[in-house]
């Protein structure tokens, strides 16, 4: 052989060897992309389930409801984003579900799907008598018809001074204060930097002392563009009276600077000028140097785990309408009060109704006006409202199912919170169930604990509320509250620690205590329930075998609770151990089949009955009361209470009224929270951790045994098998199912587009 044909020879094989590393090396390199599941999210308003009865009105039907009522109440009816005091406007839409019985005849028994109905809040400021009326309107999409249900549901009139304070009053508000600092210009730029463009107020609520007031503290800030301003206080703060309905009229009552009271904004004026005002001077902050920054001094470059299904969802998301394992439910949000969920089954058995977070309220201490008066109702804020678009990856997991929801309130136009809810199956971390056995025979049996997690996060004022439902696979349903965000806080005064810490160098952090409360709605084995309490108890007997000695030997007590006063647990008194909601049916070993609710809260005092305003919190006296169920007695509080609370429209304590609570529909009124006080940690936010609270529903003899023994994820292998076989543990597979990578979408926000598009 020739020397050019060897090198012929030479360069084909190195080529060979080039081209079959290439191959490998991109083999070595593909991406395999996991499977995505047959996941199902429909669009909003579509019933493609029967439970879609409780869906959110769609953008759509809200705009017929909107047309409609500018078509036939036979008043003008402004924009309420633009509307003054003095004109009628609708506030809010939600919708109107059907009475229990309706909708149960519909689910249960075959009978006709109800008309779907719009409910309407409408105030009326331009008339002699200006009135909130509520008003029902349908059938959707194209009603035809309206009626007033105030007076059924409120039995009178809602007071137009109880009506929740709308954008367009609050920055009608904020150009009124901006006006009246003016007044004192000289006096704000010594004290506080001021440039007539570095301030921001905070409200405060109530609004007064007496029936019929509607003057609100508010509590001025330095604004910090990018960061929370709620920390930076300079130490003024300005009572307005908005009573009015004509807003030249509005007056500021009484300023409040460094301890001490003024008269008005010239008053404080003239006495610094007079020498007589103790000023503390406090820089402007900016966000390049200031501490309550969220900004990351750097970027990880490793990102931190990331969960992920190989082989797709196992749940699918129609509309409304959730399907996971054994688990159904329809799920929503109203504007005011937030997350809510009905039709919650297990199997082909309802376990709840309803589960609707009613009320969360914040009650503050402090030795500034601004800080001793508040007690925030977020109802009337909006927790709904406010339950703005969830980031993916951190909010939620990446691969989370998002669904968006649109809302009707303080305009005319449905606006989109696209995103705000999400829905995953998440590892729980602790595994559900497991043994290992080293006595009799060796063997493993264990199942992780997969659950299905519905959230959606609400942003009020300063603070973030996390609200979970999770369903787990043994058929427990747990509800869950993270508290996070900035605390809310005072400028620090002499005494000022005895209502908090110190957090800055003019910043204390208020002492305040939360308090979420739930209604649940339980049919357990059907409408008809009662609650048992299982408790504890010792006994002293003789020993059967030695006489002569005694036995303290713990035995169960039972009880039957009767009575709706009798089944009222105070906020922080003694809870029996054991509380279920029981059928009178039985499970297959002779017990009552029982729903039992577990509460876990460190929630602080609740207000004191002499308070002139308890009543309207009177739900908060109660970690549990349990009460029979009424069309009448829908809900524990409302949204007028806020601005009324010493002539309230709803007292959750009149529903307590010694009815019988045995063999009844039941509702089960859940208060948890806890006492914060506010430390350096809390800067520049409050975390998560530790500040969780909610309950638990778990099965007490509603089942045989455990139906998650029967779920799929169970593990289990003996000592003369294989366990890294997959036909053995299907754990082992998850090597060759898990070789992918999770099909992620970009990322994505639009969570600023609402403060952005007209």
């Amino acid at each position: 052989m020739n020397m050019k044909a060897v090198v012929v020879l030479l360069v084909l094989a190195l080529a060979t060897i080039f081209a079959l590393v290439c191959v490998l090396m991109t083999r070595k390199e593909k991406v395999v992309r996991c499977g995505v599941s047959g996941l199902q999210n429909s669009p909003e308003g579509t019933n493609r389930d029967p439970s879609e009865i409780f869906a959110d009105l769609s953008a759509a039907e809200m705009a017929q409801v909107v047309k409609y009522l500018k078509e036939n109440l036979g008043v003008r009816l402004e924009d309420a984003s633009q509307a003054k005091p003095s004109d009628n406007c609708i506030y809010y839409l939600d919708t109107y579900f059907p009475s229990k019985e309706v909708a149960l005849g519909f689910l249960d028994h075959g009978r006709a799907q109800p008309h779907r109905e719009a409910l309407a809040v409408v105030y009326f400021g331009n008339q002699p008598d200006p009135n909130v009326t509520e008003f029902v309107v349908g059938p959707l999409p194209n009603p035809t018809g309206h009626r007033d249900i105030t007076l059924k549901k409120f039995g009178r009139k809602v007071p137009y001074h109880s009506r929740p304070v709308t954008v367009k009053e609050y920055k009608d508000i904020d150009i009124f204060i901006f006006q009246e600092l003016e007044v004192a210009n000289n006096f704000l730029r010594e004290c506080c930097e001021y440039n007539r463009n570095n301030l921001a107020t905070l409200t405060t609520a109530p609004r007064g002392f007496e029936s019929g007031d509607r003057a609100t503290w508010f509590v001025l800030f330095h604004n910090v563009n990018g960061s929370g301003y709620y920390i930076h206080p300079i130490g003024l703060e300005v009572l307005v009276d908005h009573q009015s309905l004509n807003i030249s009229e509005w007056k500021v009552k009484k300023v409040f600077y460094n301890g001490q009271y003024y008269e008005n904004m010239a008053h404080l004026e003239k006495e610094f000028r007079d020498g007589r005002v103790k000023e503390v001077r406090v820089k402007a902050a900016h966000l390049k140097n200031d501490f309550t920054s969220r900004k990351p001094s750097e970027s990880s470059p490793h990102p931190g785990p990331l969960q992920f299904e190989p082989l797709g969802m196992r749940y699918t998301v129609a509309g409304s309408h959730v399907v996971y394992r054994s688990w159904s439910f329809a799920f929503g949000m109203n504007v005011n009060t937030g997350p809510r969920l009905f039709n919650i089954r297990f199997g082909e058995e309802r376990i709840v109704y309803e589960l609707s977070l009613q009320e969360a309220l914040a009650t503050y201490g402090s030795n500034c006006p601004g800080g001793m008066v508040t007690r925030y109702m977020d109802g009337a804020l909006g927790i709904g409202k406010f339950s703005y678009e969830l980031v993916r990856g951190v909010d939620c997991p990446y691969t989370a199912t998002y669904v968006d929801r649109h809302y009707l309130i303080d305009s005319d136009t449905p606006r989109l919170n696209k995103n705000s809810f999400c829905i995953f199956e998440h590892d729980m971390g602790v595994p559900l169930r497991r043994h290992f056995s080293d006595m009799g025979s060796f063997y493993y049996g264990g199942l992780n604990n997969y659950a299905l997690v519905l959230r959606a996060v609400s942003t009020l004022i300063n603070y973030d509320y996390v609200w979970d439902f999770v369903f787990y696979q043994n058929g427990a349903i747990e509800v869950k509250v993270h508290a996070t965000g900035y605390i809310s806080t005072s400028f620090l005064t002499e005494g000022g620690t005895a209502f908090g810490n110190r957090v800055g160098e003019h910043t204390l952090g208020t002492m305040h205590n939360h308090l979420m409360n739930y209604k649940v709605d339980l049919d357990v084995g059907g409408i008809k329930n009662s609650l048992v309490a299982l408790d504890m108890a010792f006994e002293s007997v003789a020993a059967p075998w030695s006489p002569e000695h005694q036995i303290q030997r713990p035995v169960l007590t039972t009880r039957t609770l009767d009575k709706e006063e009798d089944a009222a647990f105070p906020l922080n008194g003694k809870v029996p151990r054991y509380l279920h909601f029981a059928t009178s049916r039985e499970n297959q070993w002779n017990h009552q089949r029982s729903y039992r609710i577990q509460i876990t809260s460190f929630a602080g005092e609740h207000l004191p009955e002499a308070s002139t305003m308890e009543r309207s919190i009177s739900w908060g006296r109660y970690k549990l009361a349990v009460t029979k169920r009424k069309e009448e007695e829908l809900i524990s509080t409302c949204i007028y209470n806020q601005n009324d609370p010493w002539d309230p429209l709803v007292v959750f304590a009149d529903f307590i009224d010694n009815e019988t609570i045995v063999n009844e529909d039941l509702v089960a009124w859940i208060s948890t929270g806890f006492f914060h006080v506010p430390h350096a940690e809390d800067i520049p936010n409050t975390v998560t951790i530790g500040n969780g609270v909610g309950f638990i529903l778990r099965p007490y003899n509603f089942f045989n045994d455990d139906p998650s023994s029967r779920s799929p994820d169970g593990v289990y292998f003996t000592l003369d098998q294989d366990a890294s076989q997959c036909d053995i543990n299907p754990v082992a597979c998850l090597p060759e199912r898990a070789s992918c990578s999770p099909n992620l979408p970009p990322f994505t926000f639009s969570g600023f587009q609402n403060f952005t598009s007209p």
